[in-house]
């Protein structure tokens, strides 16, 4: 007899072209996310090959009940690591039926900053560090913490080992493959500072595609903690306290900065950001005053200043940059469920087309 484990690894490639294609949107909150699967007669290579599709959008808090249909729009395609074979996961943004983007498709309004000729030829590089928390599903505390209780402080658990200091490594390593099988340019991992906190990499990615991998990426990591029995949370402070808030830091580099003289560009360009401190914030996530307090490796919410090596700063430039006189910096301000869409347009917006 067949065992459910069986059936979902089931190889369909065998006695069928037929694939299925899961959907993939964000949400109504602007930061869940929802899919649904449709068969398809064979491999799809490119998103224009697929068929625009639509849902219920006043199920998910995007339409209302009497015009409740919301179209979805395929943008990019990634391997399934759930069904693997031939099957695929579909990122996609939300439009109405007269093809408006709904007002939580941050991806077209990006899509016309990246596609912008200006921005295009100085071909930006992102670098997204996406911090997370792990939680016990049904207590809502963090993997590895004594229910009601807190463990040691923070010191040991930055990249540590052992059964007292990392507490999710399977759901980790399981999400780190995932995304190498899926073609997402994800470049690394490690522990953070705080228990029960992790820390995924993504780039470096081109433009808006730096956008739609970190979504994947995290839409990979839901279905692994779904299948681990615990909770994802992007909470920026999760826990109160004197423990370590979660960001997600965007490394920025332009093609101009990654040549000769590219310092002084860089320099410019942090010098703009400056300038839009507040409308920067304002865009980089909810609750993120509980995070950026000037405490905990952040600079004051309401403080812009950057600095070489400098943890504690808004914008981080490495020392690496400072010798060679080239190469990116780094934006700590966004919080660890800011909208990448959001982010990386903004970024390439106010650095590159901006003038003040």
């Amino acid at each position: 007899m067949s065992l459910v484990s069986d059936l979902i690894n089931l190889n369909l490639s065998d006695i069928t072209d037929k694939i299925i294609a899961e959907y993939i949107w964000v949400g109504g909150s602007g930061m869940d996310m929802r899919s649904k699967a449709r068969t398809l007669p064979g491999p799809v290579t490119d998103p224009s090959q697929l068929p625009k599709w639509n849902y219920d959008g006043s199920s998910t808090g995007q339409a209302p009940g009497e015009d409740s249909e919301v179209i979805l729009y395929p943008q990019a395609i990634f391997k399934d690591p759930f069904r693997r074979g031939n099957n695929i996961l579909v990122m996609c943004d939300a439009y109405t039926p007269a093809g408006e983007p709904i007002p939580t498709n941050k991806r077209h309004a990006a899509a016309k900053v990246f596609s912008h000729p200006d921005v295009a030829a100085e071909v930006p590089w992102y670098g997204i560090e996406q911090e997370y928390t792990l939680l016990q599903k049904d207590v809502k505390w963090p993997v590895g913490w004594p229910i009601g209780g807190y463990p040691g402080p923070q010191g040991p658990y930055y990249c540590g080992i052992g059964a007292d200091k990392s507490f999710g490594r399977d759901v980790v390593d399981s999400h780190y493959k995932a995304c190498l099988y899926a073609g997402i340019n994800i470049s690394g991992i490690n522990g953070e500072v705080m228990p029960g906190q992790w820390e995924f990499q993504v780039g470096p990615a081109v433009g808006i595609s730096a956008a739609d991998e970190i979504w994947v990426a995290r839409y990979i990591l839901e279905r692994i903690t779904e299948i681990a029995g615990v909770v994802v949370s992007f909470d920026p402070k999760p826990i109160p306290g004197d423990w370590n808030g979660a960001g997600a830091h965007c490394n920025y580099s332009t093609k101009s900065m990654r040549e000769e003289g590219g310092y002084e560009i860089i320099k410019k360009a942090i010098d703009k950001l400056g300038l839009r401190h507040k409308e920067h914030i304002a865009a980089y996530g909810e609750g993120n005053e509980r995070r950026l307090t000037g405490h905990h490796e952040t600079a004051d919410i309401n403080t812009f200043l950057w600095g070489v090596a400098n943890r504690g700063a808004s914008i981080r430039v490495g020392r690496d940059t400072e010798k060679e006189g080239k190469g990116y910096f780094e934006d700590r301000r966004p919080a660890s469920n800011m909208d990448p869409y959001i982010v990386t347009s903004m970024i390439a917006e106010t650095t590159i087309l901006w003038n003040p």
